[in-house]
């Protein structure tokens, strides 16, 4: 598994905004600043986490995004599988993937499905609170 760039955006945006949550909503342009990602970048990904309910948005005047839900209710695997699709480390283990015709007789399955669970246990346990604990 490889994270995409929109992936680790996400995660620094959502860390970026827990930083600055003393404010009651940020401006989009600001997370852009102080992130170094253009302002078109952190719209299509603040746009995909509000419409997957992990932020709130409000247009216009005073507008801007805020998070609406304590920090340690948000985990990693969550914003990941949003940004990313899947966290499954082959085709065959990915939700969406028809059942392979191998997998009665595959003898790496046993290996992908344990890489899998361990891939998605530890980023389940990861919230953007231990995040923002972790040293710099």
């Amino acid at each position: 598994m490889i994270v995409s760039t929109r992936g680790r955006y996400a995660l620094r945006v959502l860390v970026d905004m827990a930083e600055h949550s003393q404010t009651e909503r940020i401006p989009l342009k600001e997370i852009a600043e102080r992130q170094e990602i253009s302002q078109k970048y952190v719209e299509a990904i603040m746009t995909l986490l509000s419409k997957n309910n992990l932020v709130d948005a409000a247009h216009g005047k005073g507008g801007g995004y805020k998070l609406n839900r304590p920090i340690n209710e948000y985990k990693v695997g969550d914003i990941l599988r949003i940004t990313e699709g899947t966290l499954a480390p082959v085709a065959c283990l990915d939700k969406n993937a028809s059942e392979c015709e191998r997998k009665t007789i595959c003898r790496t399955i046993k290996l992908w499905s344990k890489l899998d669970e361990l891939i998605e246990g530890y980023l389940d346990s990861v919230t953007l609170a231990d995040l923002m604990c972790s040293e710099k």
